[in-house]
């Protein structure tokens, strides 16, 4: 009887019904306590916790006329303000926040804005915003070395990417009672993925088209739609400038894009319309994201639709991953609009699963966070059969296969799923059954890849902790209150083979937190900061914000709270490691408060929904302060020296070659534990598929004098093409690893993509 209880609570859990469950443990599932392992209410020490700069923010406000928005050399207005009403008609112009922020080659940083022109509307989001939204401003930040140096911006041509400037082709419900879009808001980089080129350029894929369906321009209201783009695009450093590259097979709004180990891009998911997904040219389509997934080669500058073997249901934004092997990981996570779902099918969301590029075709692993492999019940391609794009035929052949082929595989393998979940106490075991399945709004961090004692790289973990509740198993993909379960994930491969797939819980987050950015720092502990205690989409402006930053340790698998952030950051909040250690910090665009005004109740203490929030905060660990922290130079024989402008050219490598670094004299070098390779961050909505950081441990060092030599791993799915920093660590009495200060370098394949040749800050 005790064993069936705990598997009622599985079922009722995994289906979304209500359980008599313990009022203490529900109030902790619902309420702002919920800890999924123990007490683990960790505080560190002062002194201990690290601290946050004052905010800065770009000085200057500009005006948005068509004719000004190209024009880098338009002279803005300097303020201290978020907003200055400008022009003739005093409309409010605003600074962009960093909604989606990626750090250049160089290490300067390219940012754009979100939800632009919000703070023109004038009765809700829903019924002005069509008409009243703008294309997103881009600028690129520079943030130079020493205290006393200021900070620098530069609007990029075209400053908002110039996409579609003869329009974009809508995809109408019903023709004619759709206002069109005007210009300045149907190509705007707003909900866009990007990721960094082999050669360094920043790409962006997908995007918003505003206008209201139904709506008039007579009157200029309607209900709001968002449209996602077809475009692509990229951004060079070098001439500061966006360029248009070709456009995708499908309109894609927050879609996810990730490199290929052949330095293709991969992009998948994304809706075509957001608030009715409904194609009357293609009814196949409707109800759900976008199962295709394509393919793009930078070399010819084409998309190609892949084998419908390669589509899938994904949620928005889906927490993608590249694999020691070649392969796509989804690590079941994503972003979902609650509490009504997004497509029929979100179900199918909840599993983990992968792709190989090379016979472009899925395998499902496993229910995310439990440990039965698909594998094991022979259900590695249920996804796929259960795709409504399948010819019915051929999926209820291939469903009679699978589950006939192996009829005992399913009882057998549910069995060991549930005397491995069921172990322990009722509240452990609904602890594990919380914390599994697919989760929205948080972010998904590879954890450093190590390599095995024949030195290849066959092992990835991946930490996720916080979002919502998952209750796919209703209509929604999430829930509205905020959760602090923290979970690791560990993929093992062999070849073209998923040979292991297991699931830990670790401790929790201190507080529940929803949308909280996550930042794989160089000592391997994961930060985690801003967001709030409540979905921000569902109820816009009624959420309570996370200042607190928190800290990972992957030894003891606990988190700790941290400094105190001086903004609070909710809704498009962003951060990502800095060259010298600290932690960039900036975003902030809510919705409006209840989809209505711009209302601020923060006095009450809620997020303050005044706008956009343009400023930045750096975050500075402890370790930033500490004496010992070694001083790498640079690579030998090359940028040691700064040029007197504070640059010097980039360096490049190629995987599978020998690099030396130069450490300063003085240094201990008995100490030096480990060489990380950190690929530089490009991020938004919590994401970066290509986030990852490569150990190169002791044993493959070669320390001689003030000099430390390694290897750069050959294996191309490991360190695939692109700017990553190198950063070198010691090793202290207590165990923990003290970094250094990281040098930035391109890393080619020799396959003839080339590099941009963008000049290095350090």
């Amino acid at each position: 009887m005790f064993k069936l209880n705990k598997l009622s609570a599985v079922i009722a859990i995994g289906l979304g019904t209500a359980l008599p469950v313990q009022a203490g443990l529900l109030d902790d599932l619902i309420g702002a306590k919920f800890n999924p392992v123990s007490t683990n209410k960790g505080v560190a020490p002062e002194g201990q916790k690290g601290s946050f700069s004052k905010p800065f923010a770009e000085p200057f406000v500009y005006e948005r006329s068509v004719a000004d928005d190209n024009n880098p050399d338009l002279q803005g207005i300097r303020t201290d303000n978020k907003c200055e009403g400008i022009g003739a008609n005093g409309k409010l112009r605003c600074k962009p926040a960093a909604g989606t922020i990626s750090m250049l080659p160089n290490g300067d940083f390219l940012y754009f804005n979100a939800l632009e022109g919000t703070e023109d509307f004038e009765f809700s989001i829903l019924v002005d915003f069509g008409q009243k939204a703008i294309n997103d401003q881009t600028r690129m930040m520079r943030i130079p070395e020493g205290a006393n140096a200021a900070s620098l911006w530069t609007r990029p041509t075209d400053v908002d990417s110039g996409a579609n400037p003869d329009g974009y082709e809508i995809t109408e419900l019903i023709p004619g009672l759709t206002n069109k879009e005007t210009n300045s808001a149907d190509g705007a980089l707003f909900c866009a993925d990007v990721a960094m080129l082999a050669d360094g350029r920043i790409m962006a894929v997908g995007g918003t088209a505003y206008y209201s369906e139904p709506g008039s321009n007579l009157i200029g209201y309607g209900l709001t739609e968002l449209e996602g783009l077809k475009n692509s695009r990229a951004y060079n450093a070098n001439t500061n400038t966006w360029s248009q590259l070709a456009d995708m097979n499908f309109g894609r709004w927050y879609p996810a894009l990730i490199t290929l180990p052949d330095s293709k891009m991969f992009v998948a998911s994304g809706v075509t319309k957001l608030l009715k997904p409904i194609y009357p040219q293609a009814p196949e389509q409707s109800g759900r994201n976008v199962p295709q997934t394509e393919t793009y080669d930078p070399v010819t500058n084409k998309w190609t639709v892949n084998a419908q073997t390669a589509q899938r249901s994904l949620p928005l934004y889906p927490r993608l991953h590249l694999l020691p092997n070649g392969h796509v990981y989804y690590n079941a996570g994503g972003q979902a609009f609650n509490p009504f779902g997004q497509s029929y099918d979100q179900p199918l969301w909840n599993i983990a699963a992968t792709y190989n590029p090379a016979n472009q075709t899925w395998s499902d692993l496993a229910y995310a966070g439990f440990p039965l492999k698909f594998s094991d019940a022979g259900l590695e391609s249920l996804t796929q059969i259960l795709n409504p794009l399948t010819a019915p035929n051929a999926a209820m052949s291939a469903l009679t296969k699978t589950l006939m082929s192996a009829p005992m595989k399913s009882p057998q393998a549910l069995q060991k799923l549930l005397s491995t979940v069921t172990t322990g106490n009722p509240e452990q075991t609904l602890q594990k059954v919380v914390g599994a399945g697919m989760r929205g709004s948080t972010f998904s961090i590879m954890m450093p890849l190590r390599p095995n004692a024949q030195g290849q790289y066959k092992e990835a973990s991946f930490l996720t902790a916080g979002g919502v509740l998952p209750l796919v198993g209703l209509t929604s993909p999430g829930g509205y209150v905020a959760v602090a379960s923290s979970r690791i994930d560990t993929v093992k491969t062999e070849g073209d083979n998923i040979v292991d797939y297991q699931s830990e819980v670790t401790g929790s987050l201190n507080e529940t937190r929803w949308y909280g950015s996550g930042v794989l720092m160089p000592d391997d502990s994961v930060m985690v900061f801003s967001g709030g205690d409540r979905d921000g989409v569902a109820a816009p402006g009624v959420e309570f914000p996370r200042k607190t930053a928190e800290r990972f340790d992957p030894v003891t698998k606990k988190w700790t709270q941290m400094a105190v952030a001086n903004n609070p950051r909710t809704y498009h909040n962003t951060a990502l490691l800095m060259q010298d250690g600290r932690v960039l910090i900036g975003g902030h665009a809510p919705i409006s408060t209840l989809y209505l005004k711009n209302i601020n109740l923060a006095a009450f203490g809620f997020s303050p929904n005044d706008g956009r929030d343009p400023s930045f905060e750096i975050y500075s660990p402890p370790y930033v302060n500490n004496p010992n922290r070694p001083n790498l130079i640079g690579f030998a024989g090359g940028n040691a020296t700064p040029a007197g402008d504070g640059k010097t050219m980039m360096r490049e490598f190629r995987k599978g070659q020998q690099v030396t670094l130069q450490m300063a004299p003085g240094t201990d070098m008995s100490k030096i534990d480990s060489v990380t390779l950190v690929r530089h961050t490009v991020t938004t909505h919590l994401t970066d598929a290509d986030q990852r950081t490569v150990v190169i441990p002791k044993t493959q060092l070669s320390v001689t004098g003030q000099s430390v030599r390694f290897t750069i791993p050959d294996q191309a799915a490991v360190v695939p093409q692109g700017a990553y920093m190198t950063f070198v660590r010691t090793k202290q009495a207590d165990g923990s690893l003290l970094p250094s200060k990281a040098v930035s370098f391109m890393l080619k394949h020799g396959n003839g993509q080339g590099v941009m040749t963008a000049n290095a800050r350090r």
